[in-house]
């Protein structure tokens, strides 16, 4: 299909959009002709045409082009821009290119002048007007303004800041003396500091700011505030080729006074690490060139001479920069500080440092760094020796010390040394920086500030081939900062014309907050996950690269972030998965290479270097230092990471915007070569898609940017205007001006509370209304005419009116008198009906009331309450009924109403009714299943004792089936040792037969000697003689008869136990007392001692017990007993003392009857129990004895000794009664259940 040759805007790579002419449509396509025979003919997409309209018109509004889309949007910047247009709006968004040199008259006094206070559209467009409608903005509505300066590195932001202040200061601030000054002076303080040459612009901002000028109740201003956000700190240590440092470095090498440069040992860019790797050029003029010395200039700027710029000159800049830091309040020794320390991180960066040998390792300064070293720990205030130890180790802490901890000084790798140098010049500058910005916040009052207009100057949308952590921070500002626009041009806008009932289509646009949320989720954002990488004691950033896309690839925002290699430039695509992510953007896809985003989110130093900072001689070091917070002291898990900080600032920024009224300058880079009148269509036309320009166009077209409240306009113009238009209402008044402009219906409408006008079009309302005297005595007259019609026609409209009622009623009169009859019957019978039928409908309801009294009876609670609620239901259904009977006035409406009142009581408690039993139904199902659980989980809890019953008893089984192999061992043994024993018994018996008979015959020779010596002195005394010699002594030998008595401990056993001490006598305890050797038995940890005294403490005891026996064995034996009988019978028969330890354990246990005689007559005084023994060893440690009719008595080793069986257990015979031996848990059982003590051997036990 052919067509005429229309004119249409085709896309192009290069240009962006050429001119070309449709001349076949294709489906879905079109073959164009462009008109420039440069371009080849091709076959084009409709998405990619647009109308042209006439392209070499340009307006100042691009709202006024007859066809609004991108292409006419470029066209008409492009067209503007080459007659030196640099300035255009769209709606009330300024564009504005940079024009890369001085335009004649553009900023003088006399522009701002005429300005000032005029409408956006009366004059060209400018930032001018931009600045003048903040400031009428916030005299109208009483609220203080934000202008959003966004744009690329080069496009010209920070001039048009500049630009800005000006305007507010040059007309605001004549009264304010050096206030003004100083807010001016903020700028190339700033600039010095903050601005740096890149490959993209000369005097490139490497930070963001607001800068806020506060004005007064009276509209002058009265002070300034300046906020900055993200230095980019790793521009101080390294730069490419192409780009320099930040200018200050290069002002103190060519503009500083010798004097200043000698003190500060300052040369030559080339001799500085920070400086040489990048351009070392001077921006000079002519004159200023000559003012450099041959020792200050670089090789680069001895070969190809200084670098021109209109508005840089480093020799001419640093006078600006010293007078203004004199202005804004430092003293000649301030500013030498403050260049000092910028000196010093030029001479840090030039300490180096090499291997040191030894086996210790580390590094040591390389003694070329020697001189940098001294030179700039003298400029910081610090000893070179201290400045040297923190460069090449690091304290650490002990991690249990706590802050008296061992301090450990670890020597650092060449690479760790160079990195913490680097840290500390990063440090030192960036505070130098907030301490720069700091002191012009104080020179500069706001105490008396009611309102302010903040300019807000921030890098735009950023992305190069290697995008780090700073790119990634600037592009998240982006995003929020366009999501605010999004919120503030096009949601909010289109929210005014809904409330104000203007019919404008709905226009779509893209919602970036999947995004942000995607940066900046507390629990699971990029920031998140970097900040917890950070927090490893071993960060690393390929785990960190893995963790995003692990984490944040499979939500809902995966499709915003992949991996590197789905990027389509090449360069991205060689990046492996570990190595960095792909963020689509709401301008597009940006691919980031994460190897330095842990090491630029962490900007702490390491303790050594903070320490040593702190404690400076410089006052100014010491003062940038003492109010940073200590990350170090704060640990890893609680440091705040440069994102944090980051995200924080931001959020305060977007507060201050959200609660202000908003202006937006869009600054436009035209070039990439940094050169006047030269613009790239291609490259304008990607920054009017990043800043989000292309989306307000659709608004735009269908929408109304000028808008007043009628009562503003009212106040503006009623004083143009005679008295008898000033009483006007603002509606009518606003209604009769522009009615009688005869503006065509599609300029303005008319809202709820304000006019809105299309673009352009309230600057020409504007302008008529502020015209002479003479053509507003004509806008008057035309007004007053417009007034005079419009009450003729409301009066003629009246008349008829009210003629067409006369003959409307004389004809309802002829139809009532017709009706009247059929009326009066129908209202009788409407008046009644309702009674009776509400009275039916009422009493129906106790149908269901009788359905509820026969659900009652099932109920089990709240029986009662159910009853008397149904009776109250009756009663108010019988009032009802008494109230419709008795008022026969009662109209359906109130009928209706106490149907409707009591069905919704009925339908309540039957609802009511209805749920108690489903609850009830539900409670009886429920206990019903419980008490199935409860009897399947009794069931299984008895299935698992009746299990744990049986393997308790299998292996009680078995252990008793070893107690008896044992015990039969020990018979076996036992037996084998008596035999041995009897033969040793004869020998014994015969020895002690033999004493025995010698103890005899000398007991009768001396018991005959005595008796004869008797029998002589009674003989002396009878006859008064004399006997001669005493009479003879009989020894204390003990008789056969006491030797074999059976609590005597007769001669062989005494003879056998010093026999059995002799082999153990390493310790001597004969002279031991009794409780000395019970507190060692009880104390001591000696294992051999301890032996030892139980078996001193033991013996004492039968030799005790023996004696106490001897003494009460006619009385009170039996009651006395420790054991029972058969033990203390088994302790009688004489037996050697047993070679090596009783087979079995150390601890064992045992059980007896027990049969202790009471005090009554015959078998019925004795009392039968149980005997219990624990020994541990060969002695008793816990000792029971069991009645049925007796309290238990439990004793205990070490405590009731003297009550206790003082037997061994050889001695006692034990092991050799079958079944007397049990397991341990039924003596523990036994001895807990009688409330026994815990049981502590003794050598654990604590003295």
């Amino acid at each position: 299909m052919t067509m005429d040759k229309q004119l249409v805007w085709v896309r192009d790579p290069t240009e962006g959009f050429v001119l070309a002419r449709l001349h076949e449509l294709m489906g879905e396509e079109a073959d164009v002709f462009p008109v420039d025979n440069r371009h080849p003919r091709r076959v084009c997409n409709f998405d990619d045409i647009f109308p042209a309209g006439d392209p070499s018109k340009d307006v100042d509004d691009n709202c006024e082009l007859m066809f609004l889309n991108e292409a006419t949007l470029l066209n008409n910047i492009l067209t503007r821009y080459k007659k030196s247009k640099i300035y255009t709006f769209v709606a009330n968004i300024l564009l504005a290119v940079n024009p890369y040199e001085d335009i004649p008259d553009m900023y003088s006094s006399t522009t701002i002048k005429k300005y000032q206070g005029r409408s956006l559209g009366e004059l060209p467009p400018h930032v001018f007007a931009v600045a003048d409608k903040s400031f009428r903005d916030m005299k109208a509505l009483k609220q203080s303004q934000s202008i959003i300066v966004s744009g690329e590195s080069g496009a010209g932001k920070t001039e048009s800041t500049k630009y800005i202040l000006k305007y507010l200061c040059d007309l605001w601030a004549k009264g304010a003396g050096p206030v003004e000054q100083k807010i001016l002076d903020a700028n190339p303080i700033l600039e010095a500091f903050g601005n740096a040459k890149t490959t993209r612009n000369n005097n490139s901002s490497r930070f963001g700011k607001f800068m806020e000028v506060h004005f007064s109740n009276k509209y002058q201003v009265v002070g300034g505030h300046i906020s900055h956000y993200l230095l980019e700190k790793s521009r101080i240590c390294t730069q490419s080729a192409e780009e320099r440092n930040y200018h200050v470095f290069y002002l103190l090498c060519a503009g500083a006074p010798q004097e200043l440069r000698s003190a500060l040992k300052i040369t030559k860019p080339d001799d500085y690490l920070y400086l040489k790797n990048g351009c070392t050029q001077y921006f000079t003029s002519t004159q200023s060139e000559k003012k450099i010395n041959a020792s200050q200039k670089s090789k680069q700027q001895q070969a190809k001479a200084g670098l021109r710029d209109p508005i840089l000159d480093d020799v001419e800049d640093f006078q600006r920069l010293h007078q203004a830091l004199s202005r804004v309040g430092l003293s000649e020794a301030e500013k030498k500080s403050v260049y000092s320390v910028v000196a010093a991180v030029l001479h840090l960066g030039n300490v180096e440092f090499e291997e040191e040998g030894g086996a210790r390792g580390g590094c040591r300064v390389s003694p070329e760094s020697e001189t940098a070293l001294a030179t700039a720990a003298s400029l910081l205030g610090v000893d070179p020796g201290e400045l040297r130890m923190a460069l090449v180790s690091r304290l650490m802490q002990s991690s249990r010390g706590g802050i008296k901890g061992t301090a450990i000084m670890v020597p650092l790798k060449t690479y760790e040394a160079s990195s913490a140098r680097d840290a500390l010049a990063k440090a030192v500058y960036s505070r130098l920086f907030d301490y720069i910005v700091r002191r012009i916040n104080d020179s500069i009052p706001s105490s008396a500030s009611a309102y302010y207009i903040g300019v807000l100057d921030i890098a735009g949308f950023e992305y190069f081939q290697m995008n780090s952590f700073e790119q990634f921070c600037i592009n998240y500002c982006n995003e929020k900062l366009q999501q605010f626009f999004n919120e503030r041009i096009l949601k909010n806008e289109q929210e005014l014309y809904r409330r104000e009932g203007l019919n404008v289509p709905e226009i779509r646009f893209v919602d970036n907050q999947d995004c942000i949320d995607l940066i900046e989720s507390k629990n699971h954002g990029i920031f998140h996950i970097l900040d917890e990488e950070s927090k490893l004691p071993k960060p690393d950033y390929g785990h960190f690269t893995n963790a995003v896309h692990k984490e944040l690839s499979g939500n809902v925002a995966s499709a915003r972030l992949q991996v590197p290699r789905a990027s389509r430039l090449k360069a991205h695509r060689t990046l492996r998965d570990h190595e960095g992510f792909l963020l689509r953007h709401f301008a597009g896809a940006v691919c980031y290479n994460t190897n330095q985003f842990i090491e630029k989110n962490n900007d702490a130093l390491h303790a050594s270097l903070e320490f040593l900072v702190q404690e400076s001689n410089s006052g100014l070091v010491q003062q940038l230092f003492e109010t940073v917070d200590n990350n170090n002291a704060k640990g890893k898990l609680n440091f705040i990471s440069v994102g944090a900080k980051f995200q924080t600032q931001l959020s305060q920024l977007m507060d201050k915007l959200k609660e202000n009224g908003t202006n937006f300058v869009r600054c436009i880079k035209p070039n990439s070569r940094m050169v006047g009148r030269e613009i790239e269509g291609s490259l304008v036309l990607t920054q009017l898609q990043c800043s989000g320009t292309i989306a307000v166009l659709a608004l735009m077209e269908h929408g109304f940017p000028s808008r007043a409240p009628f009562a503003e306009l009212h106040n503006m113009y009623k004083a143009y205007l005679p008295a008898k238009l000033q009483t006007l209402t603002p509606k009518v008044f606003c209604q009769a001006i522009v009615h009688s402009f005869g503006l065509s219906d599609k300029d303005y409408k008319f809202g709820v509370t304000r006019v809105f006008f299309r673009p352009g079009k309230y600057s020409e309302f504007d302008t008529i209304m502020k015209s002479d005297p003479e053509n507003l005595k004509a806008i008057v007259d035309s007004v007053l005419a417009w007034l005079v019609k419009s009450r003729w026609r409301r009066s003629i409209f009246s008349a008829l009116s009210v003629i067409k009622l006369k003959n409307k009623i004389l004809y309802r009169r002829q139809c009532l008198v017709t009706v009247q009859k059929a009326v009066r019957g129908y209202l009788v019978r409407r008046q009644h009906q309702p009674r009776y039928r509400g009275i039916t409908k009422i009493k129906s309801l106790e149908n269901n009331l009788k359905e509820m009294e026969a659900v009652i009876p099932q109920l089990k609670k709240e029986k009662e309450n159910a009853k008397k609620n149904i009776e109250n239901l009756r009663n108010s259904i019988r009032g009802a009924c008494t109230t419709i009977k008795t008022n026969p006035k009662i109209s359906r409406t109130d009928i209706d109403k106490l149907y409707t009142k009591l069905t919704k009581d009925v339908e309540s408690q039957m609802a009511a009714l209805q749920k108690a039993m489903m609850d009830q139904k539900n409670r009886e199902e429920q206990e019903r299943l419980r008490r199935i659980e409860a009897e399947m989980r009794a069931a299984e809890e008895a299935k698992q004792k009746e299990q744990e019953r049986i393997k308790q008893e299998e292996e009680h089984r078995r252990l008793k089936a070893e107690m008896e192999a044992r015990r039969k061992a020990e018979e076996a043994e036992r037996l084998k040792l008596e035999e041995q024993d009897r033969i040793a018994a004869m020998k014994l018996q015969q020895q002690m037969e033999q004493a025995a008979k010698a103890d005899q015959e000398n007991r009768e020779r001396l018991e005959q000697e005595r008796r004869d010596h008797e029998m002589a002195v009674r003989l002396a005394k009878e006859t008064n003689g004399h006997v001669e010699g005493s009479p003879p002594q009989l020894r204390s030998f003990p008789s056969m008869e006491s030797m074999n008595g059976e609590n005597k401990l007769n001669r062989s056993e005494r003879v056998r136990m010093q026999q059995a001490m002799q082999g153990k006598q390493k310790h001597d305890l004969s002279k031991w007392k009794y409780s000395e050797l019970r507190d060692t038995i009880n104390t001591s940890c000696d294992i051999e001692l301890l032996e030892a005294c139980r078996h001193e403490f033991h013996r004492r005891l039968k030799v005790y017990h023996a004696w106490k026996a001897k003494n009460a064995r006619k009385s009170t034996m039996a009651e006395q007993e420790r054991a029972p009988q058969s033990i203390m019978d088994a302790a009688k028969t004489p037996r050697l003392p047993q070679k090596g330890d009783i087979l079995g354990a150390r601890h064992r246990y045992f059980r007896i009857p027990f049969v202790r005689p009471g005090g009554g007559a015959g078998g019925e005084g004795e009392r039968r129990g149980w005997w219990y023994a624990h020994f541990d060893g060969q002695y008793v440690a816990r000792q029971m004895e069991l009645h049925p009719d007796k309290t238990p008595v439990l004793l205990q080793a070490g405590v009731d000794d003297m009550q206790m069986c003082e037997l061994s257990l050889e001695e006692t015979g034990l092991t050799r009664k079958r079944g007397a031996e049990i397991l341990e848990h039924e003596f523990e059982r036994e001895w807990t259940r009688h409330n026994g003590p815990s049981y502590v051997p003794p050598h654990s036990r604590m003295r």
